[in-house]
């Protein structure tokens, strides 16, 4: 096994000043944490271990990631929208021998392994640590495909590369984040806040975005993290206008022109940046100049580390941020090419000196042999005025086999008037024949009062 080398999380946690998770519920101190255990006397029975980490609560898979670190063979992090039939594939493909769970979490016939730990946030006194430590590998679940998830394997410093570049220490600092830290976005804003020596605000499974954001005045956010759908929904409270972030940060999906807008309308003081990341690229890069897309001068050359090329429209990425590799023997298809480039399968368009994103390479819609990527026309549609986000979708058709339909949810409800709703179909439409191809302008608008929003914080797509 190979020996830590660099400090593991513990050792930040122990270097922090009374710095705080805190989840509706509950709330740990870093200093507690720093010389106690959230295992009981269960972590011993963990170390050189390859653990599944399947706790239902953000905090206790915050303290337990903190103390496995450097403790634990291998880490495999189980997200909460994790398929419980995937389970048996995902426990046989990572070798796990233990999992770690919450003290009263009921038993489940594929987490019978030979070691389960509860972890709790009632931290408890503990011994020292020990000074010899492993150098744990981190596996992730990649999120948008069917059947079983790939898994991908990072490491501790591929992991915070771009946040020991990018983001020096700032004690005072409070992250909040809509992400769940059990992906690699919300990850990152848990490892942000680590490393940073910084409070995190968690979220917390179905609870309403007012009462989040309350939560997020009441401990003083200055940092606040989440996709643009997050942000999308986050908008539409009137809670929204109480907090007042120095930094708002935006990953996970395209951010177009009209998000971005909006944001800086209700955070006019605030630094407002998206980030570009992937779960097997790792972070690529940060735009902050406020304009949707990225400059094209960040491809063809090594920037922060990171290069960047086009390949037939799809951004390919090499880094030393991007995931070692996929776990178990049985995937045939490699991480990366021979000269260490990942296919993100997230595909551009150079417009003038940038490029802006368009959509995924397996979300295409196919009007009668005509290319239509959704988020190309959700973000002309999303420049309305009125709009606050939309989804658009095919829709299956006899002469053309699918035409383009959208769904919107409108800024105010003061505009469901029927006559209203025609006059805005009309103009969304306008809008569309103005900007877009033919073939991509939608065959048909209905406004709905929300749009659904998947675990990984993504907008809900559905195929129809």
């Amino acid at each position: 096994m190979a020996r830590a080398e660099a400090p593991s999380l513990r050792d930040y946690v122990a270097s922090a000043p009374a710095r705080f998770f805190w989840q509706p519920d509950a709330s740990v101190r870093f200093t507690d944490l720093a010389h106690g255990t959230s295992f009981g006397g269960g972590l011993k029975d963990l170390a050189g271990r390859s653990v599944l980490l399947a706790t239902a609560s953000q905090l206790t898979a915050a303290l337990a990631l903190i103390e496995l670190d450097g403790c634990a063979r291998r880490i495999t992090i189980l997200p909460p929208d994790a398929e419980p039939g995937h389970l048996g594939a995902l426990i046989e493909t990572a070798e796990i021998d233990a999992v770690v769970v919450e003290r009263d979490a009921e038993p489940h016939a594929a987490l019978e392994l030979p070691v389960r730990v509860a972890c709790t946030p009632s931290i408890v006194p503990a011994n020292a640590v020990s000074a010899a430590r492993l150098r744990t590998e981190w596996v992730l679940l990649t999120s948008g495909t069917t059947g079983v998830p790939k898994m991908v394997m990072h490491s501790l410093a591929g992991l915070t590369a771009a946040i020991r570049s990018q983001s020096p220490a700032d004690g005072a600092a409070v992250w909040g984040t809509f992400y769940d830290i059990r992906r690699y976005g919300g990850l990152q804003i848990f490892l942000r806040a680590v490393l940073g020596g910084a409070s995190l605000v968690l979220a917390s499974a179905g609870e309403p975005v007012a009462d989040h954001l309350a939560r997020l005045v009441h401990r003083g956010v200055t940092h606040l993290s989440g996709t643009p759908s997050h942000w999308r929904r986050a908008l539409m409270s009137p809670a929204i206008r109480t907090i007042a972030p120095r930094y708002v940060r935006l990953s996970g999906e395209i951010a177009d022109q009209a998000i971005l807008d909006s944001l800086r309308a209700v955070f006019p003081q605030a630094n407002i940046g998206h980030a570009y990341a992937s779960t097997e690229a790792g972070v690529a890069f940060d735009v902050n100049d406020g304009l949707a897309g990225f400059p094209a001068a960040f491809v063809g050359g090594t920037r922060d580390g990171v290069d960047m090329k086009i390949v037939d429209g799809s951004l390919n990425i090499r880094s030393p941020r991007t995931a070692s590799r996929y776990v178990g023997g049985r995937r045939t298809a490699a991480l990366a090419d021979d000269a260490g480039f990942v296919d993100t399968g997230d595909m551009v368009e150079l417009r003038g000196d940038r490029y802006y994103f368009v959509g995924r390479k397996g979300g295409i819609i196919n009007i009668g042999g005509l290319k239509v990527h959704p988020e190309e026309v959700e973000a002309v549609i999303n420049r309305h005025p009125q709009v606050r986000m939309s989804l658009v979708r095919p829709r299956q058709s006899p002469i053309t086999g699918a035409i383009v339909v959208a769904e919107i949810v409108l800024k105010s409800e003061g505009e469901s008037a029927p006559a209203r709703q025609r006059e805005l179909k009309d103009d969304i439409l306008k809008l569309c024949r103005e900007t877009l191809p033919r073939h991509k302008v939608p065959a048909a608008i209905s406004f709905v009062p929300t749009l659904a929003v998947a675990a990984t914080g993504k907008l809900a797509r559905r195929q129809g």
